[in-house]
């Protein structure tokens, strides 16, 4: 190629980058998202626990003891001793399934998540043993679109109000049957393996419908956390939020080889 029409090619293809540089729209920088985010509302989606909180029949008691007060030593130090799948928690993979992640392994990214709340209230007022269809999903996509790669999705039955009458929320019959509503395997399914989501989250203290703990059978949850990913128990303030548009905050401490902790959940309004 001869000198003057190499030169002519290449600031060809250079005009043609600086075209196409100029076209591409300008990124909004971290401190601009956050001035976006600033100006939203923060709805708390998390239960604040103590000695009373609602719990699964196989714990303890929680116990507060105070090691030091103001008034002696100057500073307030309380000693809390509970389980770690204790009021508004974290499930990690490693709580059913030996190798798989433990709490301080769950990666930040998925921490920070599109929030789809799948609100069947109504229909688990009406059934207390009410599990999610593929019909429910099927009617959040008629009216959002499909369900987002790497969301949180929450079922929201307003279990939540209940709170924090243990009674009310396991729901007991005469024979000792739990009645609160739960998951399905099929929308399940659909949601880890099709949509890809990144966790899951109710308002009870179980993934699995009441009428199924009550025969120690937990198997929704263990399908959930062996997918590897995690999920929030005990959920609030599903009634504050959008179905979709809004994105979701998780956070919890990080225990080595945690099995479970208390979590700290936050939605942003859009």
């Amino acid at each position: 190629m001869k000198p003057a029409i190499l030169c002519a090619s290449v600031l060809c293809a250079l005009g043609l980058s600086i075209v196409r540089a100029a076209d591409a729209p300008r990124q909004p920088t971290l401190n601009e998202i956050y001035a976006t985010l600033a100006t939203k509302r923060f709805v708390d989606l998390t239960h604040a626990f103590g000695p009373s909180t609602p719990h699964w029949k196989g714990f303890g008691e929680m116990k507060i003891r105070t090691l030091y007060t103001i008034e002696k030593a100057g500073f307030h130090v309380d000693e809390f001793c509970h389980v770690g799948q204790w009021g508004t928690h974290v499930d990690p993979p490693a709580h059913f399934h030996e190798g798989l992640k433990t709490v301080d392994q769950i990666d930040p990214k998925d921490m920070l998540m599109p929030l789809v709340v799948l609100d069947v209230h109504e229909k688990a007022a009406r059934n207390p043993d009410y599990v999610l269809t593929l019909d429910d999903i099927k009617a959040w996509e008629s009216r959002h679109g499909r369900i987002p790669q790497h969301a949180f999705v929450a079922m929201r039955t307003d279990w939540s109000k209940k709170w924090p009458d243990d009674a009310a929320m396991q729901n007991h019959d005469s024979k000792g049957v739990a009645h609160y509503p739960g998951w399905s395997l099929p929308v399940l399914q659909l949601l880890y393996e099709d949509r890809k989501i990144a966790a899951s989250g109710h308002e009870t203290t179980d993934t699995d419908p009441g009428v199924a703990t009550t025969k120690d059978d937990y198997s929704l949850e263990s399908y959930v956390l062996g997918t590897n990913h995690y999920q929030i128990e005990m959920l609030a303030n599903l009634d504050q939020v959008p179905d979709a548009g809004a994105l979701v905050m998780v956070s919890f401490p990080k225990p080595e080889h945690g099995s479970g902790f208390p979590a700290r959940v936050i939605a942003i309004l859009p």
